[in-house]
């Protein structure tokens, strides 16, 4: 059995755009009925929701039959945390509140094997198809992909040295962290929040790494697509179902 293809990282790799949706939905249902709308790839999130591994494992079965790829946002940049995740199968991670290049690299490490990391070893998970993908611990790191999140005025001092370090795969401005960080809690559109993630996008395009970023808002998604965003969600599930049924039930007050 042949290890898995990771087309979220292979498609980044060559520049071209995904487009995703953010879901904090805990539930393999929610997962199946967004997996076939039509995103390039969904992001379970357990860092800002009741998601724990068990959650995860049962969303990534329910997508798997779609042709839609899995990121998976785990609660910290932890190497058991990360272990664990790449051990049910997830093969794409955004690690959060990464602040420093040692940071950066202590992210890749949890992901790679000794001797280059530090990923615990078993060879009968559901990432090796219990055993039986061949050489999977030499192969693995090549369609592991790793994101790095951006979040704080100080992680933008160091965005040159983070989007350097070998086995970052791409680079993602959290804009809502970012807003507190600047000054401007609740506000991700207040203009000089807006101007950093602009500012952060060509910086990280300038480093030669894919840039991310997450934003409800259509016009200003454009507009980090147009300046080289490469993976860009552009809404999340519980504001899409709360947003929507608030509109319609107001119809019929």
């Amino acid at each position: 059995m042949d290890l898995p293809r990771n087309t979220f990282k292979h498609a980044i790799a060559q520049g071209r755009q995904q487009v995703g949706l953010w879901c904090t939905l805990s539930s393999p249902y929610a997962a199946e009925l967004v997996a076939g709308a039509g995103f390039d790839w969904l992001l379970f999130d357990t860092e800002h929701s009741p998601s724990d591994i068990e959650t995860v494992l049962g969303q990534l079965q329910a997508v798997a039959p779609y042709d839609v790829s899995a990121i998976v946002r785990p609660a910290s940049n932890d190497p058991v945390l990360i272990k664990r995740l790449l051990d049910i199968g997830t093969q794409s991670l955004l690690l959060p509140y990464v602040e420093s290049a040692d940071e950066a690299r202590a992210a890749v490490a949890s992901t790679r094997y000794a001797p280059e990391g530090v990923r615990g070893v078993s060879s009968l998970t559901r990432a090796t198809r219990f055993g039986r993908v061949s050489g999977y611990a030499t192969r693995a790191a090549s369609e592991i992909a790793v994101l790095v999140q951006v979040e704080t005025g100080n992680a933008l001092a160091n965005l040159e040295s983070i989007a350097a370090v070998d086995g970052v795969d791409g680079v993602f401005i959290g804009p809502a962290d970012l807003a507190a960080s600047l000054g401007h809690p609740g506000n991700a559109g207040h203009p000089e929040v807006k101007a950093a993630i602009q500012d952060g996008i060509r910086r990280i395009r300038a480093c030669g790494k894919p840039a991310g970023i997450l934003t409800p808002d259509t016009a200003f998604a454009q507009e980090c697509i147009a300046l080289g965003t490469l993976f860009t969600a552009v809404g999340v599930d519980v504001g899409i179902l709360a947003r929507q049924a608030e509109r319609l039930a107001e119809q019929f007050r």
